[in-house]
């Protein structure tokens, strides 16, 4: 019967002792570093691992600043929470440094599990410090120079780029003023048409001016304008004088030491005494004063542009005399 009995509460102490085991077993911490040795002012991270039930409520305090007395912590990261085998696995990384070289053992972490309380195991940290030769303390070294870094060509590629641009930007520049300054195409490639010789320009814008029939629509001014501004054109290229930039007075005495025809000159003076008439004096001319201005340009183009000389010609009679003999031995042989 003792026997019995003693069997018994042997049975219930194991039961008791299993169900202790399983209630304590549901929330298990675990501490782990990633060197516990480092120098003063590096880094490492501790890592802290609670595995317990789903469904449980747990809570584990953390220190904000030091986690003991010369270590510091630098950040802490986020809870990451992952479920397996009904098992919730909670994990949290915390970044800590030292500045002072010693042997720390770090203090166990708590989680409140319900009305217990349960701690994890403690890890050590080494901190160590640089060896400093104290047999020859005056001995200092100064700060190093800053090195420099190695040549890479690609370092300098923005510059090189934009050296070559702006070249290209000054090339195209000057080749753009070039061309406008000689009155050419600026398409390198393009086909020039012949200049007309000035008379002939002259006589054209001529007649575009009297095919706009300018002053019957009443734009006098516009008229007489266009009439001197295509004989100054001639005279520049005719006479070689900038007529562009003078007076009337100064292009008529320009005029008589390049050319002393008379009635081009009386043409000239009255196209030009009338324009300023009309341009500074707003005067509106008669129909036949318009008219007569305009005949006047292409009589003095007419009369002042330059002579040309016939290309020479070989004589007809000896001509004839050579293509006589052959054409009549032609006809003769075409008679039989």
């Amino acid at each position: 019967m003792k026997f019995k009995k003693h069997r018994l509460l042997m049975y219930a102490g194991l039961f008791a002792l299993l169900s202790g085991m399983e209630v304590y077993a549901r929330t298990v911490i675990e501490v782990k570093l990633d060197t516990a040795d480092i120098l003063i002012g590096e880094q490492t991270t501790l890592h802290l691992t609670i595995t317990t039930d789903t469904g449980r409520q747990v809570y584990w305090p953390l220190p904000a600043d030091n986690l003991m007395p010369g270590v510091e912590i630098v950040s802490l990261s986020q809870p990451d929470s992952t479920v397996t085998d009904h098992k919730l696995i909670v994990k949290q990384r915390m970044l800590i440094t030292s500045f002072d070289s010693m042997l720390y053992l770090l203090p166990p972490f708590r989680v409140i599990d319900g009305a217990d309380t349960i701690y994890s195991g403690q890890v050590a940290l080494k901190v160590s410090t640089l060896p400093v030769d104290t047999e020859h303390p005056e001995e200092f070294f100064d700060i190093k120079e800053v090195w420099k870094p190695p040549f890479v060509l690609a370092d300098y590629y923005p510059l090189i780029f934009g050296i070559v641009i702006a070249l290209v930007i000054l090339f195209l520049i000057g080749y753009v003023v070039k061309r406008l300054r000689s009155n050419r195409s600026l398409l390198p490639f393009r086909r020039e048409e012949p200049q007309l010789p000035p008379h002939d320009a002259a006589i054209r814008e001529l007649d575009r001016i009297k095919r706009k029939k300018l002053w019957q629509q009443g734009l006098h001014k516009e008229y007489h304008t266009q009439i001197t501004d295509a004989l100054r054109h001639y005279l520049s290229k005719r006479y070689t004088f900038n007529a562009m930039e003078m007076t009337s007075l100064e292009i008529l005495e320009a005029l008589q030491e390049k050319n002393n025809d008379r009635t081009a000159y009386d043409a000239l003076r009255q196209i030009l005494r009338l324009a300023d008439f009309v341009k500074f004096a707003k005067l509106h001319p008669l129909p036949d004063e318009n008219d007569l201005s305009l005949s006047n340009a292409y009589l003095f183009v007419d009369q002042t542009k330059p002579e040309e000389t016939p290309p020479p010609a070989t004589e007809p009679e000896e001509a004839d005399m050579k293509n006589k003999p052959s054409d009549y031995n032609q006809i003769k042989g075409s008679v039989k």
